[in-house]
């Protein structure tokens, strides 16, 4: 990505490149939470919001991000490794205070500073960009991104001078008529870098709080005769943050119902959306169905005309076209062209069920390669094992993989027969066109075309039931005495 942005220039009616950055205040406590996890590391549609936070960023053209950090760093450093750079408020003395903490790695560059919080995964790309092209558009020494709210209560208010922001005052210093005022701050900005800096440095902390509000930075550019002005969010929904568990919930309920509405517009039918959880970082493709009570989780890719669900999940995976999968869990797989899968199954890391293959009701596949059309239709686990095409693995199969101590695979060539409630034991391998009787056990490989029969010959005694139930009830009532005794 470019270092600069690009934008038009109103008065020369041409371009101009602006250096954009951007400081991300993620130094918070979070208490609320009541979790040993940093706040911003908590997930939202599969993603830490932090993460949500810096991609909108990235995706809006800015070119150098500074996270500010302090309580539970570590955690933030894990998210978001070396993309970023970091800053250090060893302080809580307020958010004016945590932008000083990046003023030695910003301070002195030309261009657009956006600061944002780290718990706002809300605001679009496109609300970054539109801040930013007010603020370069208007050459105002700051942007503020506000919203119009029926309940503003718990957010600083919006005192405006015309088209301008005079100063934002938040809550807890308002007296009643500016607790009034339903515009308010939405927390995130645009400065000129320089003015910025400039600004922070000047901040004091006589508030109730006593701590350096960044808010409070309006009123001193105003005071400097510089411009500040409002930008208003057309969807207030965009600037939800989040403080505690509850609000985690409604904004993860927001990015949900977002992501679902642009999968339908790109062709997916979302049954009921109610019902149906599709991370961020998912891929699906058109004419797919996805029935209620879905969860499709971040890393899968699922390709045209498939049907997803009901009750279904996936994790991890890679689902090709015209597949079908029912009732089941899918963790780290991949599905191929035409398959079906379920109800009722499990498919685990590390296995491919191949073209037009069945994967049946209460089968379980764990790091194994199904061949193309085979059919495990029911009650089957199979495990680290290779199947060719064009096999039936009738009811109850097993591949007895593990000995205690190590874990072996199983082979079974194509067009093969392996009849209901049999044992493979690995490692062993079974030919081509070769047949399993039910109820075999097999230990030793199987050549191609051969039949293998592996169990005991079945001896029937004439009349023996009557006596087996005299034993059985001698038995008892030996139990009951001993019992009495």
């Amino acid at each position: 990505m470019s270092a600069a942005c690009h934008g038009a220039d109103e008065a020369t009616g041409g371009w101009s490149l602006t250096q954009r950055n951007a400081v991300v205040l993620a130094a918070g406590l979070g208490t609320r939470m009541k979790s040993r996890r940093h706040k911003v590391v908590h997930e939202v549609c599969g993603k830490p919001m932090i993460r949500h936070v810096v991609d909108h960023l990235k995706a809006s053209g800015v070119h150098r991000i500074v996270v500010v950090v302090g309580h539970l760093a570590e955690q933030v450093r894990g998210v978001l490794g070396e993309e970023v750079e970091y800053a250090v408020q060893e302080q809580a003395l307020g958010t004016g205070h945590a932008v000083l903490q990046a003023a030695p790695l910003l301070e002195g560059t030309e261009g657009q500073t956006l600061v944002v919080c780290g718990d706002t995964p809300l605001v679009r790309p496109e609300t970054f960009q539109r801040l930013a092209d007010v603020q370069r558009r208007t050459g105002a020494a700051a942007t503020v991104l506000t919203a119009r709210l029926d309940s503003p209560a718990g957010y600083g208010r919006i005192l405006r001078d015309g088209d301008q922001v005079a100063a934002i005052v938040e809550e807890k210093d308002a007296d009643e008529s500016i607790r009034a005022i339903r515009e308010v701050n939405a927390g995130t900005y645009c400065f000129d870098t320089e003015a910025l800096f400039r600004t922070v440095r000047r901040l004091d902390n006589g508030n109730r709080q006593g701590e350096y509000y960044l808010t409070d930075s309006a009123a001193v550019l105003r005071k400097d005769g510089l411009r500040v002005i409002p930008v208003m969010l057309e969807d207030a929904e965009e600037m939800a943050g989040v403080n505690d568990r509850v609000q985690l919930a409604s904004v993860e309920d927001a990015m949900r119902r977002r992501i679902l509405e642009g999968w339908m517009r790109e062709g997916v039918t979302v049954v009921d959306p109610r019902s149906t959880y599709v991370d961020a970082g998912v891929a699906i493709g058109r004419d797919t169905v996805i029935f209620p009570g879905t969860l499709i989780q971040a890393g899968t890719r699922i390709g045209e005309d498939c049907r997803i669900g009901p009750n279904a999940r996936l994790s991890q995976t890679v689902v090709e076209d015209g597949v079908r999968v029912e009732q089941s869990v899918v963790l780290g797989a991949t599905l191929r062209s035409g398959c079906a899968v379920g109800p009722f199954a499990y498919i685990r890391p590390g296995s491919v069920v191949g073209i037009g293959a069945k994967v049946g009701d209460f089968v379980e596949v764990k790091n194994a390669v199904i061949g193309a059309r085979t059919k495990a239709a029911h009650l089957t686990y199979i495990g680290d094992a290779d199947i060719g095409e064009d096999v039936i693995l009738g009811c109850g199969t097993i591949t007895v993989n593990y000995d205690g101590e190590r874990k072996y695979r199983t082979r079974i060539g194509d067009r093969t027969f392996v009849g209901c409630n049999s044992n493979l034991v690995a490692p062993v391998s079974v030919g081509a066109d070769a047949y399993v009787a039910a109820g075999s056990t097999i230990t030793e490989d199987v050549p191609d075309g051969a039949m293998a029969v592996a169990r005991e010959r079945q001896i029937n005694k004439e009349g023996y039931a009557e006596k087996l139930k005299r034993k059985l009830r001698v038995r008892q009532m030996r139990s009951e005495e001993s019992r009495e005794s």
